[in-house]
């Protein structure tokens, strides 16, 4: 028992175990498949559906109480990581449990008011475990800020079809029990595996090769459900085949523990080496014995070799606060013009993603789609996401380390690339929500995974949780206003009958067009970003990667 302990208190537990929360805590995601059966038994007009929606993407990106949270217990306190996860459990359950006592009328209706404060409960609980999971990975492999947030980012983003795969499983058809399911499911899973999430201090060590493992598995549980839910689409499968393949899925979500296990294996095998040549050292009459095999700059990452020209140039006056090497802290950081810059790249990118998933139910109705069309929409949404987050910041990472382009380049590219998205799902074409979902749900990935890495090599680790949280809260000014004042807004106006219902293009089109000139300007704004901060990337982070593995 003594040599287990110290086996579980290692960087790659904590990885293993943080992975995991986040497989299970990503609900928001699945709003669609309960959003019929909730605006139903509430009698809810779409604009209403919609202002709920809203208080749900407010609670999951205002995560700035678990940011400060997250900093008084590392920074101030001795109190254990695994507080945040448990203040995010207590309002996950509160949140869905209500919902779903609402749904199938264990307490009274009650008023649109109270259901916005069930739903932001039930999301803002997601902010706590994000936060202790992004930061907490982001300070144990500080190298490779990039993959390990792309790492986070991208089995969060799978939730959302995990959860789906529970749901066809065993409660196919029942969406009010999917609601308690939510109550229930994430809330003992992070229970269980938060005393493993920790904090370890730096190494020299090269992690790239077992992050990249950890990466390789999320690849394949994206591919494994992609061909799950196109053989839902194609085939209708039985009982017995539908557990067999979620049985399979949870082998598969098993790998990263076998990973962690290579990996301390590895570093123990290591460990043994470094104190035999210690020994032979000491006993070598003083000779002085070298062993380039197990030196401690291990794989010495390539980077951008800088010209010494670049040393001479007239930094901004953000450039001199980011240079001197000291953290910011929020209220500095929002000082800041590169804040406010990648502030409003975020209200058009993230909130025209998100106003996109949120309305994929009412646009797949509108297009005459099945609702088994719309629920794999939903569920390969949560693929195109994951393929965001984790592509992003692993190409960021390679484009960072491997060419020295700053990460802002890829974030003007994604938004762009978002803008067309928007266009095609206006456009009304046989298959063009398939199409269009695709290309708007990667690049809306891509934001999660490439603003918490910007946001940390700009301000510093130190406060991240709370900076890039409130960054976050883009998420839902730019949700509200192009869902309700504008998607909402038109489709009520199109709607007609009894049921407020609308179908054909004109419900939407005038909508999406709208959306894909707020992501193009986002895309010029993230530019203006890229060129602000070029020169930093140059004279700071490219030299802190350097000298880090020197």
């Amino acid at each position: 028992m003594e040599k287990l302990r110290p086996q579980l208190s290692t960087r790659w537990i904590a990885t293993v175990a943080s992975i995991w929360i986040q497989c299970s805590v990503g609900a928001s995601y699945t709003f669609s498949i309960y959003s019929a059966v909730l605006k139903s038994s509430q009698g809810y007009s779409q604009s209403t559906l919609d202002t709920v929606s809203v208080f749900k993407d407010i609670g999951a990106n205002a995560g700035i109480i678990s940011g400060l949270l997250y900093s008084f217990v590392t920074r101030n306190t001795s109190l254990p990581l695994c507080v945040v996860h448990v203040v995010g459990a207590i309002q996950y359950f509160l949140g869905y449990f209500l919902m779903w006592a609402s749904v199938v009328g264990l307490i009274d209706k009650p008023p649109v008011a109270l259901m916005c404060l069930f739903m932001f409960l039930a999301a803002h609980a997601q902010t706590f475990f994000n936060t202790a999971d992004v930061v907490s990975g982001l300070e144990n492999f500080p190298h490779y800020g990039g993959t390990i947030v792309g790492i986070m980012k991208g089995f969060l983003g799978l939730s959302g079809a995990i959860l789906i795969q529970v749901y066809d499983t065993f409660f196919k058809g029942e969406a009010s029990t999917y609601l308690l399911m939510l109550a229930l499911l994430p809330t003992c899973v992070s229970l269980v595996l938060m005393f493993l999430v920790r904090i370890y201090e730096k190494t020299r060590s090269d992690h790239k090769k077992h992050l990249n493992g950890f990466s390789a598995v999320a690849l394949i549980i994206a591919g494994y459900l992609m061909i799950i839910i196109i053989l839902e689409n194609i085939l209708t499968l039985l009982l017995w085949a539908r557990i067999s393949t979620f049985i399979f899925l949870l082998i598969l979500l098993l790998l990263p523990l076998g990973i962690a296990i290579n990996a301390l294996r590895e570093e123990s095998n290591r460990s043994l080496q470094t104190d035999s040549i210690g020994i032979n050292l000491l006993t070598d009459n003083g000779e002085q014995v070298t062993s380039p095999k197990f030196s401690t700059a291990e794989d010495t990452v390539e980077y951008q070799q800088l010209p010494s020209s670049d040393l001479e140039v007239k930094a901004t006056s953000d450039d001199k606060m980011l240079l001197d090497e000291e953290p910011l802290n929020p209220l500095q950081s929002m000082c800041t013009v590169n804040f406010w810059l990648l502030f409003v790249a975020m209200v058009c990118g993230m909130g025209s993603g998100l106003a996109t998933i949120n309305n994929m139910s009412q646009i797949g109705a509108s297009l005459s789609y099945t609702t088994v069309e719309v629920n794999n929409l939903v569920s390969l949404w949560s693929i195109w996401n994951f393929l965001g987050r984790f592509g992003a910041g692993y190409v960021s990472d390679y484009l960072l380390h491997k060419r020295g382009w700053a990460r802002p380049v890829l974030m003007a590219v994604t938004l762009a690339t978002m803008a067309v998205g928007h266009i095609i799902i206006a456009s009304g074409f046989p298959a063009n929500l398939y199409v269009g979902s695709v290309l708007v749900g990667i690049c809306y990935g891509s934001q999660w995974s490439l603003m918490p890495t910007i946001t940390s090599e700009l301000f510093g680790v130190r406060h991240m949780g709370t900076i890039f949280n409130t960054i976050a809260v883009a998420n839902p000014v730019g949700s509200y206003v192009l869902s309700v004042k504008v998607i909402g807004y038109i489709y009520d106006k199109e709607a007609s009958g009894d049921d407020d219902t609308c179908y054909g293009t004109r419900c939407f089109m005038l909508s999406f067009l709208i959306m894909a000139a707020v992501a193009f300007l986002g895309c010029l704004v993230a530019v203006a970003l890229f060129f602000r901060t070029k020169r930093f990337y140059q004279l700071a982070v490219l030299r802190r990667l350097s000298h880090s593995f020197k």
